[in-house]
């Protein structure tokens, strides 16, 4: 099932497209012109305006990339260009799925253009329809009429990331078989099979570059903290709403369930990262209308998400019947200050591994600066041991990275699903 989800990797071609794409939103000013609380210019005049800036401006990018392809482009009317920019645009969001850290400053405007561009009005103006499907691995073997392979023993193998030599000839044998099973000698249809496989790979590799640090601080909290009482003062994880800034009161257990159901609902959202990105622009690309709102962090777009309050409500409903008593609110924010929309919700999610990777790395280090000449000497008069010293990085981080403060008022932050990634960012 998660196939339907996963996108292609972009073939060489594709990535020169991509390049086009990149520059063209690099230099554009289309959110800055357009999402501004003016009245020179009525709202739907400054997107179309800007939008036919961007669009002139991939077809200048294109003849520089393809002095042939561009040429025929600049030969046509923008609005008999549709399949390039349909295309383009595509490439572009099929690469930001796969790359979450990458078009970090572009990729906003580029969705939001899109959004725009989805209005019965902005269509008409422009001429044609901006948006096409995402590319998947479940589209891809569809038109090859080569579902099967989804189910067949050797995709594991096949796909799975290589952690060692011992499991490099197995892999590629598993993916030999494959490609002779499902492409035969068609070298064309082996290198489309092939893509599949690749893809897939891809994606459990970026699963498992997100999940795994959640993994890890999960382990840290089990490893170092008793669920049911402290050990001894270092080890009390207990909080007091105006103490420190905390904004919830919580004793040493409450907090610990608090703390591990908290990653353990990062991880269920995360697993899922292919089905997040589909859903997110689902509900952006939608149609449906947004406000333009000050919601104290700037300028943001409101706009309501259903579908990602579904697949919310799904995973959090999961979750509480597997862990039974739930600590905390199981409030949602979605649409609203604290969480604008879509791009705003699955941007937060995909910072997790930002916030915990520094944590993990200072923890692992711990050992070889205890060796360090001056470092052992401190971490030894002020902690008493490295050990000691780690126990007092986690605790503070298990306290302090999940205490309900990260906003100026109580309905911003306390202990909502939004408001326990609030803390920790």
């Amino acid at each position: 099932a998660a196939a339907r989800w996963i996108p292609l990797r972009l073939t060489e071609a594709e990535r020169s497209t991509l390049r086009v794409l990149e520059g063209a939103l690099a230099v554009s000013e289309y959110t800055d012109n357009v999402d501004v609380p003016s009245w020179r210019m009525n709202k739907s005049g400054r997107i179309i305006t800007n939008l036919h800036e961007l669009l002139a401006g991939l077809i200048g990018l294109a003849v520089a990339a393809s002095n042939r392809e561009g040429g025929l482009l600049c030969q046509r009317a923008i609005s008999e260009n549709g399949d390039f920019f349909r295309s383009v645009f595509e490439i572009g969001r099929r690469y930001k799925m796969m790359n979450p850290d990458k078009m970090r400053s572009t990729y906003g405007k580029l969705i939001y253009m899109l959004q725009d561009a989805t209005a019965s009005e902005i269509r008409r103006a422009i001429g044609f329809d901006v948006l096409a499907k995402v590319q998947t691995v479940h589209s891809e073997l569809a038109s090859l009429n080569a579902l099967d392979l989804l189910d067949d023993p050797d995709v594991s193998p096949a796909v799975a990331p290589v952690r060692s030599n011992a499991e490099r000839q197995p892999k590629a044998e598993a993916m030999e078989r494959l490609l002779h099973r499902y492409g035969g000698d068609d070298a064309s249809l082996r290198a489309r099979i092939e893509r599949c496989l690749v893809s897939i790979g891809d994606d459990l590799v970026l699963i498992d570059a997100h999940v795994a640090p959640v993994d890890a601080t999960l382990a840290l909290l089990r490893e170092h903290f008793s669920p049911s009482a402290p050990a001894d003062k270092a080890s009390n994880l207990s909080i007091t709403a105006g103490r420190a800034g905390a904004r919830l009161s919580h004793s040493h257990a409450t907090q610990y369930a608090y703390v591990e159901q908290s990653l353990l609902l990062w991880r269920a959202i995360l697993v899922q990262l292919p089905r997040m990105w589909a859903i997110a622009e689902e509900d952006l690309l939608s149609g449906y209308d947004y406000r333009l709102r000050d919601t104290g962090q700037g300028y943001h777009r409101l706009q309501s998400a259903p579908k990602v309050g579904r697949f919310m409500g799904e995973v959090l409903g999961r979750l509480q019947s597997q862990v039974g008593g739930w600590v905390g609110s199981a409030a949602v924010h979605l649409g609203d200050n604290d969480v604008p929309n879509a791009l705003v919700w699955i941007d937060k999610y995909t910072q997790i591994p930002r916030i915990l990777t520094p944590l993990l790395s200072t923890i692992d280090a711990l050992d070889a600066l205890d060796a360090a000449p001056g470092v052992g000497a401190y971490v030894q008069t002020a902690f008493g041991s490295a050990q000691a010293c780690r126990r007092a990085i986690l605790a503070d981080f298990f306290k302090h990275a999940f205490d309900g403060s990260g906003a100026d008022n109580y309905f911003d932050a306390g202990s909502c699903i939004d408001g326990r990634l609030t803390s920790a960012w």
